[in-house]
């Protein structure tokens, strides 16, 4: 889980730094654009020779454009030549433009332009500026509700396929811990805890029994001889006593009784088998 969380957390960093990209690509994108409405203005003053100054970016959102030489335009061909520029950047269709005056840095002509074109404000459009010193100022106003839904609607599925992943991840994990167990009818044999799990009751297994069930579990319906279960749990560490293998049977079938589908039966002079009968 813990590495889930840090994952998440990863991809909401990188959510950010791609949105900080974002608004640097978006900030280049503006000052392009903005030179682009600088030239076509002085060109409509049939001026192509003057400079226009370094496009400023006042805050996040507003840029300044200013002029060498002083000029004048009409107010309707400054709202069509900022359109037309704008319309080639996938910048906000939602803007307002300032025309100051640099002697004072009052408005001398503003209109803010819509989504919807019907509510755009576009006042004086048949009056033409004086020649003058002036600088103009862009505000695009982004919308920041959409902005973040549309973050939310990347974000959203990608979690949901984390969590499924770790949905997913959880059930091999318990898959795995459950293959740890030996599965005999209604009991899981937990030979590295030694113990039996029948329902919500455990039950304790000695080293022996527990050597002895896991013999039988491996070749479950299967004979198994008395004297390889004899060899391998007791001669082999060194130790035999005649009666210790049908003592330690009696025992398990007594932790095994709850059971009625398991039986371990004794094939005369033979052996020992682990049978489960399916219901």
């Amino acid at each position: 889980m813990k590495r889930y969380t840090y994952l998440v957390f990863g991809i909401l960093i990188l959510f950010t730094f791609s949105s900080c990209e974002q608004d640097g690509s978006r900030s280049e994108i503006s000052k392009i654009a903005l030179r682009d409405i600088g030239n076509q203005l002085l060109l409509s003053n049939q001026d192509s020779t003057s400079l226009i100054l370094p496009v400023i970016k006042l805050d996040n959102q507003t840029y300044e454009i200013a002029f060498q030489q002083e000029l004048t335009f009409e107010p309707d061909a400054l709202v069509s030549i900022v359109e037309h520029s704008l319309n080639k950047t996938n910048l906000p269709e939602q803007y307002r433009v300032e025309v100051l005056q640099c002697s004072d840095k009052e408005v001398a002509y503003s209109y803010e332009m819509k989504n919807d074109k019907e509510k755009s404000i576009i006042p004086c459009a048949g009056r033409t500026l004086p020649l003058n010193c002036y600088t103009i100022q862009i505000r695009f106003e982004s919308n920041k509700k959409q902005s973040s839904l549309s973050y939310l609607w990347l974000i959203i599925p990608l979690l949901i396929s984390i969590g499924f992943i770790f949905r997913i991840k959880k059930k091999a994990s318990k898959t795995q811990v459950d293959s740890l167990y030996y599965k005999i009818g209604n009991y899981k044999f937990d030979k590295d805890q030694s113990k039996l799990l029948y329902i919500e009751k455990e039950i304790g297994l000695s080293k022996k029994e527990c050597e002895l069930l896991e013999i039988l579990c491996d070749n479950l319906n299967d004979v198994v001889k008395r004297d390889e279960l004899s060899k391998r749990i007791w001669e082999d560490h060194g130790v035999f006593v005649g009666r210790s293998l049908d003592t330690y049977i009696s025992k398990l079938r007594k932790k095994l009784k709850e059971d009625t589908s398991i039986k371990i039966t004794n094939v005369h002079g033979v052996g020992y088998k682990l049978e489960v009968t399916k219901s």
